[in-house]
């Protein structure tokens, strides 16, 4: 007999933010999950069995019950539509946009231009210490962005007291521009105090990269002996 209700498939990797936000909405929604890891720097993204599940080759990839979802936006708007236990999205229709504002300057400005795609690209066809200034620039400018449009909702979390849609996306990259990226968290305090809330919760702690039962044994986030490591997102 099928399962009534089959356990949801998350194929990530652990250093992958994209991953990394999907997960933190699964602990949100009290979500069971099972975890599939993906080796990107193995090239497993590549595989045919892989690609049947995304064509593009990119993690996350969630399964459940026949559905198959790839990209970390749709997914979460369909964890959203179908798992309303503590929703994301808030009832007023301003701070709602907020949250999509906020999550797209992310999804859309900062993110894809310090993946491992573009890092790697950049070392090879000018320097490798030009990855990092590059990134640092873009995840700056996006930043400064998202102190402004913040400063007039922010509570405890990006547009109130309860977590939603906007703290999923900053979490990881937050995470990952002060603790991998060494950006000046004195430039952006409404942003370092939201990165200090969250990793109060415990949802957002599993979550955590080092946290995945792909990580490396004893890693510790930030420092690796393959540059390459430190900027897959």
């Amino acid at each position: 007999m099928a399962d009534p209700n089959p356990k949801l498939k998350l194929y990530s990797y652990w250093r992958s933010s994209c991953s990394f936000r999907v997960r933190i909405a699964l602990n949100l929604k009290g979500l069971d999950y099972e975890y599939k890891a993906v080796n990107l720097l193995k090239g497993e993204q590549s595989s045919p069995e892989f690609k049947d599940l995304n064509p593009l080759g990119y993690v996350p990839v969630l399964v459940d019950d026949g559905v198959v979802l790839a990209d970390s936006f749709a997914i979460l708007m369909y964890l959203e539509e179908k798992y309303p236990g503590r929703p994301l999205l808030p009832r007023d229709l301003k701070k709602r946009a907020i949250n999509y504002q906020a999550a797209n300057i992310v999804s859309s400005n900062i993110q894809p231009l310090q993946n491992l795609n573009i890092l790697k690209l950049i070392e090879e066809k000018i320097n490798p210490d030009e990855k990092v200034r590059w990134a640092k620039y873009h995840i700056e400018k996006g930043f400064q962005a998202l102190e402004k449009l913040l400063k007039g909702y922010a509570g405890t979390y990006a547009t109130g007291n309860e977590v939603g849609l906007a703290d999923v996306f900053l979490a990881p990259q937050l995470d990952a521009a002060f603790r991998k990226f060494n950006v000046d968290t004195d430039e952006f305090p409404i942003l370092k105090r939201l990165h200090d809330a969250y990793f109060e919760l415990p949802e957002f702690l599993n979550a955590l990269p080092e946290q995945q039962p792909d990580a490396p044994r004893n890693c510790i986030v930030g420092v690796f002996s393959n540059p390459f490591l430190a900027f897959v997102m």
